[in-house]
């Protein structure tokens, strides 16, 4: 019964864990495409550093969630 069930006493939540690794991926892509976009704006490359930076964030934002939050 629902009465006797013990609440898991877990270090954090699975929620906590998954705002973290949205967290990362956003602020990944943030970052990266913001440091392309100024390359952008340096070489006059037409939006495709920008592209390359919001590829290298996200990549790096889900090497992040698999090191932190893998198993």
């Amino acid at each position: 019964m629902a009465g006797n069930q013990t609440p898991k006493q877990s270090g954090s939540s699975g929620a906590n864990e998954g705002w973290a690794a949205v967290g990362y991926l956003i602020s990944g892509i943030a970052v990266w495409g913001f440091v392309g976009w100024l390359v952008d704006r340096w070489l006059d490359t037409g939006g495709i550093a920008t592209a390359i930076g919001c590829v290298l964030g996200a990549a790096g934002g889900i090497y992040l969630v698999v090191k932190r939050l893998g198993a």
